[in-house]
């Protein structure tokens, strides 16, 4: 029986052949190392610019200074609308990540009259263009609480987040008490614990995961939201419209502090949040 010349030791595949070869077995790594460069580009350049130098517009580099991160906030209205960024953030967050792990809960435990409409309506929000949403929470508010004294400003901006970071709390805790196991809660109960002992031992720490990135979502969400921000916050600027209307004269070095050191602040929670994690992981394998 004889042996094909592309199988005999004495067979050597051409340079463009392992060419192929080496680019159909890395074809994986090298797409991947694409996409995070294309994600991050924009990041590196707000890093470098923030040593800009510059004049009127920070677009040129101009020169290598520290001068910004030694005082980010002496740009008018930088820090004033980071405080108010993180303020609405806060709030938003934790009002929408109580009602809507209280929404999930029901909607996956309990049975009740028009359950699949609201499994349905929830996520409307998360669907709805941001500039049509914004447009008709303007119309509400001014047609609405202009008449009982509430103008645009702080409450309709938190009002605004908390509605459309709802939906997207609902979808992930949901998704986590989905995942787990109800003879788990059945056990417990056997055990004699009631309702609310049950909840708060075995249920809560169990989803606390779920409810943890859902709050991270809803906080990135509201902290990074200009489109609905910009149609009901009256004179109220938070960040990302600061930027905005910075914009239109040059954006200042100090605002691509403030927005790096936020991107740094969220890596840095994300890893933390896998470290523990992992910890917990290993700790319940031993």
């Amino acid at each position: 029986m004889t042996t094909s010349s592309a199988t005999s030791p004495a067979y050597r595949p051409s340079a463009a052949k392992r060419a192929q070869l080496w680019l159909a077995n890395h074809f994986a790594v090298i797409s991947a190392i694409l996409v995070l460069l294309y994600l991050f580009l924009p990041v590196a350049y707000t890093f470098a610019f923030s040593f800009n130098d510059h004049g009127k517009t920070n677009i040129v580099w101009q020169g290598f200074t520290w001068k910004h991160w030694q005082d980010p906030c002496r740009v008018a209205g930088a820090c004033e609308s980071l405080v108010t960024s993180l303020q609405v953030g806060v709030i938003s967050t934790v009002v929408a990540t109580v009602l809507g792990t209280m929404m999930a809960l029901a909607m996956v435990r309990y049975k009740f009259r028009g359950k699949a409409a609201s499994n349905l309506l929830i996520f409307v929000p998360m669907a709805t263009p941001e500039i049509v949403m914004g447009a008709a929470l303007l119309t509400i508010f001014v047609q609405g609480f202009t008449n009982i004294g509430i103008s645009l400003g702080f409450g309709t901006i938190v009002f605004a987040h908390v509605m459309f970071c709802l939906s997207f709390v609902v979808v992930t805790v949901k998704a986590r008490i989905q995942s787990l196991d109800p003879r788990i809660e059945e056990a417990a109960q056997d055990l004699y614990a009631g309702p609310m002992e049950t909840f708060w031992k075995v249920t809560f720490p169990l989803i606390l995961p779920g409810i943890a990135g859902a709050a991270m979502l809803a906080f990135s969400l509201s902290f990074d939201d200009f489109i609905i921000t910009n149609f009901v916050s009256g004179n109220e600027s938070t960040f990302p419209k600061f930027v905005y209307v910075a914009s239109r004269r040059g954006i200042p070095a100090e605002a691509n502090v403030i927005g790096f050191s936020m991107f740094v602040l969220a890596v840095l929670l994300v890893i933390g949040a896998q470290v523990v994690s992992s910890l917990r992981a290993s700790k319940y394998k031993e």
